[in-house]
């Protein structure tokens, strides 16, 4: 705030603790079994949890800050990943190997985010699951305790962007279950300019996740015990019952939404008592110099070592940037971003017959004593002829053969959407019902000779939120084929 002043920061303060109660949930994620901590957030503080949670260098930071004039200068001399400077810098994704206090490591995965605040949620949970589920046989099976999502939501977001809504409702459906998210509410009491009694019609910001079981712990961001026993606390719960769970960090902000603008024009009461208001830090380090934790000098000589290795830090890059600017070594890249628009090469795609035939056989066969629908038998035996001489294989029964060649081939397939199963037109039915008891089969999870999974499920009628969980669970599995279907026009512009 001091070296670049009125540039867009989104600065933590007011909600300092949020760093250290991620720290916390990392830690216990681990201490449980995960091997991954999935985080997602939008702007607030995101500058923050890079540096202090992912590791992010300072120096990298910093770089992004000196403007675009300096940009191929600053990406030489810092590695700062592709995308210049400007708003993107509070967007960036990051990975570390975090460094447990006990030792040890976990891998902590902050998501990319676009502006659209709380989009990220379901690509979390999306995430989330891929890094939970073994693909190894041909058999998907699933451990929530192998990774932990953390999403971080603003109080007037919460409430007011539909695909939050979505993404609760996915917590307890069985294709989407990631064995509970840890929701954190960074409450500053604002939106922008908008106070709360204009952007919500509940008393709390978190009410939105009461209709879901939800349980909510509201917390003073300025009690720094409270704010970490509120993390052990939800953590516990999240281990014990698999179940989503919230806090809400009360706290405020301490500069305008992105410090370029004067937040008095519209707040001026709240703003002259936040002026007049302590920060954290200090109310915190009071306390432990009066219960004899630290000594005063103590606390000043931390402060004052971070303060001179930031300021180090700092100049050693200024002097790095003049000294590539004077030397000419650095030309500004564009040839590395060129598409290459040559034609990819051909694929061979084709399958042998008699396997088409034995495979055609698998997916349309049930078990002894299962009671097929009498409405679908002629419509499977249809298929069944249709790999003969008589042909007429029509778009689903293509597809099934298609995918289950895939899983004999060792490809791992995740299929979701609207009413997937069966097909929204009765066309697919990959999922089997009994016409006495209900029971269901699916012949294409039970081939033979598949080498990987299919998971095969269908969605609820989100038009956002599973789009999302099936975007992260391609990230963070590429090699999976992800399959979402909208079932009609107004789901897939959705």
């Amino acid at each position: 705030h001091k070296a670049y002043l009125g540039q867009k920061q989104f600065s933590i303060e007011g909600l300092d603790m949020t760093v250290p109660m991620i720290d916390e949930a990392i830690e216990l994620s681990a201490a449980a079994g995960a091997r991954e901590v999935v985080i997602g957030m939008a702007h607030r503080g995101r500058l923050n949890v890079l540096a202090h949670n992912l590791g992010r260098p300072y120096e990298t930071i910093f770089g992004e800050f000196e403007g675009t004039s300096s940009i191929s200068v600053v990406k030489a001399v810092t590695e700062i990943p592709q995308g210049g400077t400007g708003d993107v810098k509070y967007h960036h994704g990051y990975q570390r190997d975090y460094e447990l206090r006990d030792g040890g490591t976990v891998l902590v995965n902050l998501e990319s985010n676009p502006s659209h605040l709380e989009f990220v949620d379901p690509v979390v949970l999306g995430a989330t699951r891929a890094a939970q589920t073994s693909r190894d046989g041909a058999r998907a099976e699933r451990t929530p305790s192998a990774a932990v999502p953390i999403i971080l939501h603003g109080d007037a977001a919460f409430p007011g962007q539909g695909v939050v809504a979505e993404t609760l409702n996915l917590q307890a459906l069985d294709g989407y279950q990631v064995g509970g998210a840890l929701h954190l509410v960074q409450n500053n009491q604002i939106g922008f300019t908008t106070d709360f009694e204009d952007s919500r019609s509940t008393q709390w910001a978190s009410d939105l996740a009461k209709g879901f079981d939800v349980p909510i712990f509201h917390v003073n961001a300025d009690d720094v015990e409270a704010s970490i026993s509120a993390v052990r606390l939800a953590m516990a719960f999240r281990e014990e019952f698999g179940h989503d769970v919230l806090i809400d960090l009360i706290g405020y902000r301490r500069f305008g939404h992105n410090e370029a603008d004067e937040p008095a024009y519209t707040q001026p009461e709240m703003y002259a008592e936040i002026k007049r208001h302590e920060r954290v830090s200090n109310l915190y380090a009071a306390k432990l110099v009066q219960d004899g934790v630290a000594t005063k000098e103590e606390v000043d000589g931390w402060q004052q070592e971070i303060w001179d290795e930031l300021t180090r830090l700092h100049q050693d890059l200024k002097v790095q940037i003049k000294e590539a600017q004077e030397a000419g070594s650095v030309e500004q890249p564009t040839g590395e971003y060129q598409l290459d628009r040559s034609p990819s090469p051909t694929v061979e795609t084709a399958v042998p017959t008699d396997e088409l035939v034995g495979l055609n056989e698998e997916l349309l066969s049930a078990p002894e004593g299962f009671t097929v629908h009498p409405k679908l038998v002629k419509q499977l035996e249809k298929k069944r002829e249709a790999v003969g001489d008589a042909g007429g294989i029509d778009w689903s029964q293509a597809e099934a053969l298609a995918f289950g060649s895939l899983l004999i081939d060792g490809v791992p397939i995740r299929m979701t959407g609207q009413d997937a199963e069966r097909g929204t037109f009765s066309q697919r039915h990959m999922v089997l019902h009994d016409a006495k008891n209900g029971q269901t089969f699916s012949p294409i999870q039970h081939l033979a000779g598949a080498q990987a999974p299919i998971e095969l499920h269908n969605s609820p009628l989100s038009e956002t939120a599973c789009l999302g969980f099936e975007f992260g669970y391609s990230q963070e599995a590429p090699e999976v084929l992800v399959l979402w279907e909208a079932q009609f026009g107004d789901f897939a512009n959705g």
